[in-house]
């Protein structure tokens, strides 16, 4: 421009625009200084990253088909030529003001409906730049908890559910044990891969040594020989029973059963021996009895007295998740524990995925004299009401799809209230937060304590005619929710929450019905 270079500078940013008048105030630009005015005016942050990533021929086919005149867009506060010709992105708000414009001289009605609904779109959307893409050339086989259909347990003494890594790592990490043994039976090559790439990474919380010094991994993947997959896992119960007998508690996880199982149909049909039912061996129950028989407390022999145990961790995976199927029940025939992997929580993300109704424990009886003792004369009887609650809740579900919870009594939708805490507050855990992986039994006791004390003191402010409204508001239940994240160490935190529900609920009981 007469004979001179002009460059034009983009700024994006509330950070970049106070580097630029920064650099350039000094200078006496008039621009510069209505820049700073602007940016200091701002309460919130200016930022561009809202912008929409149309491309800028859409934007001026748009603006070209619309009619609409440009004196009109820069009276609205589009200055639209910095959008057609590539440089610029419209930030949100700008588009949405844009949109209404051009739909407003739009001939096309088919098109303007789809450009509104872009734009109502950017108030559920977050549009970013796109960096870098990498493809990875495929196919894989890819494993996720929340496949829909997918049903699997462990049993055994003291046995819980078992399939997915993280529940691996935390039944290795946390299990009251000082040898772990893994028989991976018949599974994937990549996920036995896995188990041996993340196993040493993990770190024994105890010792603080990494938890592979007291591992012994099995690995029988599907494509190995018939014989060694059935052989791998009485290796593995073998193992367990050698360190055992030296005075060792060992937990024995065995993944999967199913597969063992199948092993043995096949060995049985090659030796033509008499089919039962879905074509396994007869012997299958006495087979799978004698597996998990073999877990247990003994008295060691010897000079020296001394106990080892074996907790057998056994993972069934039964085809189309049908827990009928001949390896599901007699498995439950033997094993007095069981653990259900519900589809339906893991795909709404809650860990650990287990069905509280559907799972149960036939040795709670033996312990209730342990936990008196141990935690507290009362824990038996808030481990009763808060599986009674969550039996009411279930059977409420069925009304509440219906004809949603506000038609529900205000004691029914508490009820619903303080099974929500059990299930979020008490019994969803991350494995991944430091504290949260891992609760001792008096830590449980307290927080499920605060939680039906809370509905305790719900239900009766409600008999004397405060609102649910009221007691949902109620500051204290963030810290009800939080205490999952207290330390060990700090337990006389709870007692503090217990305190401060009291004083809540009196304010609340002072306060004038509404």
């Amino acid at each position: 421009m007469n004979g001179k270079e002009h460059y034009r500078i983009f700024a994006r940013g509330r950070e970049n625009l106070q580097r630029l008048y920064e650099a350039l105030e000094g200078e006496g630009y008039e621009k510069i200084a209505r820049i700073r005015k602007y940016v200091e005016s701002k309460d919130a942050s200016y930022s561009a990253t809202d912008t929409v990533s149309l491309d800028a021929g859409v934007v001026n086919a748009l603006y070209k088909n619309s009619g609409v005149k440009y004196n009109e867009l820069k009276k609205a506060g589009i200055e639209i030529h910095n959008y057609i010709s590539g440089k610029e992105r419209m930030g949100a708000k700008i588009f949405r003001r844009f949109a209404e414009l051009v739909c407003v001289k739009c001939g096309n009605q088919v098109q303007a409906q789809e450009i509104l609904k872009l734009a109502n779109a950017l108030e559920y959307i977050y549009c970013d730049e796109i960096i870098a893409i990498n493809e990875i050339n495929g196919p894989f086989e890819v494993f996720d908890v929340s496949v829909p259909g997918i049903e699997n347990f462990v049993g055994g003494d003291g046995g819980l559910l078992l399939h997915n890594t993280v529940t691996q790592h935390q039944f290795a990490k946390w299990s009251d044990t000082q040898i772990v043994v893994y028989v991976g039976c018949g599974e994937r090559g990549n996920e036995m891969t896995e188990v041996l790439t993340e196993f040493p990474k993990l770190e024994d919380p105890k010792t603080k040594k990494p938890l592979m010094e007291r591992t012994v991994l099995i690995a029988n993947t599907s494509n190995m020989p018939v014989a060694a997959r059935e052989a791998s896992v009485y290796t593995g119960i073998t193992i367990a029973e050698y360190y055992r007998d030296m005075g060792y508690d060992v937990a024995l996880m065995a993944d999967s059963t199913s597969r063992w199982a199948e092993a043995m149909r096949e060995i049985g049909g090659r030796l033509e021996e008499m089919p039962g039912e879905e074509g396994y061996p007869a012997y299958l129950a006495r087979r799978l009895a004698e597996f998990y028989e073999r877990a247990g407390r003994v008295q060691c022999l010897g000079s020296e007295k001394r106990h080892g145990s074996i907790t057998v961790i056994g993972a069934v995976s039964p085809p189309g998740g049908d827990i009928n199927e001949p390896v599901s029940q007699n498995t439950l025939r033997v094993t007095k524990v069981f653990l259900a992997l519900d589809a339906s929580l893991a795909q709404r993300r809650h860990f650990p995925a287990f069905h509280w109704l559907r799972s149960y424990s036939l040795y709670t009886e033996n312990l209730d004299g342990w936990y008196a003792e141990h935690i507290s004369s009362d824990w038996v009887e808030l481990r009763r009401e808060s599986m009674a609650l969550l039996q009411k809740e279930a059977e409420l579900q069925e009304i509440v799809q219906l004809v949603g919870p506000d038609a529900l009594p205000e004691k029914e939708q508490a009820v619903l209230d303080a099974t929500k805490m059990i299930r979020e507050d008490f019994l969803q855990q991350s494995a991944y937060h430091e504290i949260d992986t891992y609760s001792g039994m008096k830590k449980q006791y307290l927080m499920l304590r605060n939680i039906l004390k809370f509905h305790h003191k719900a239900m009766d402010a409600i008999e004397l005619g405060a609102g649910i409204k009221a007691v949902q508001k109620m500051k204290v239940r963030e810290k009800i929710g939080r205490a999952k994240e207290i330390v060990e160490a700090k337990l006389n935190e709870f007692e503090d929450i217990s305190k401060e529900i009291d004083a809540e609920f009196e304010r609340l009981s002072k306060e004038p019905s509404s």
